[in-house]
């Protein structure tokens, strides 16, 4: 049974599977495409990532465009990440607006980001980061928005961040509206 977390954003969830514990350990599912129908997640997942990032690294804000753009259900397998995603889709009442939750191996919790979002994460601590996506890579097809873009107004908890040096030159979220590769 999965726990389902409405963030106030639609479309956008935190879900918390059932862990089992026991004197051995635990046990939890942590992707089973009928338990997550039972919560409106009816998404075919194409293709899993895992990432290691330091602490300190921060991640983002990435997205794909349209036809090759992603949904995700993205978790912490070791460590906890600020996960955060900002809402990009076309006509949305919350375009523009961001999300953010910690995502720890300790919690458990996962959080399902439809396709239409940038998303990125800090590392709060060494982590190892699972996401699972509805398409596959399209390296022609990527895009992302700058993470200190200050109309974002995102509190990262960080201010020098290890990022790589195409997530520093990223566009923020106007410059890609006048550059017509966001429309609100």
């Amino acid at each position: 049974m999965l726990k389902v977390v409405q963030t106030g954003i639609q479309g956008l969830i935190e879900i918390h599977p059932s862990v089992f514990p026991d004197d051995r350990g635990w046990f939890m599912e942590s992707f089973k495409r009928s338990s997550l129908r039972q919560v409106g997640v009816d998404t075919d997942f194409l293709q899993d990532n895992v990432s290691f990032s330091k602490k300190d690294v921060l991640r983002g804000l990435h997205f794909q465009k349209p036809p090759y753009a992603q949904a995700k259900l993205v978790w912490v397998l070791h460590g906890s990440v600020r996960d955060v995603v900002v809402d990009l889709r076309k006509n949305s009442p919350t375009f523009g607006k961001s999300f953010e939750v910690i995502l720890s191996a300790e919690r458990k919790n996962m959080l399902f980001v439809p396709e239409g979002f940038a998303h990125g994460f800090h590392a709060l601590e060494d982590s190892l980061f699972q996401y699972k996506c509805s398409t596959e890579y399209q390296p022609g097809s990527e895009g992302g928005l700058l993470w200190k873009d200050p109309s974002l107004k995102i509190n990262w908890g960080v201010t020098e961040p290890l990022i790589s040096s195409k997530d520093a030159v990223l566009p923020t979220l106007s410059e890609l509206i006048e550059q017509g590769i966001i429309t609100p």
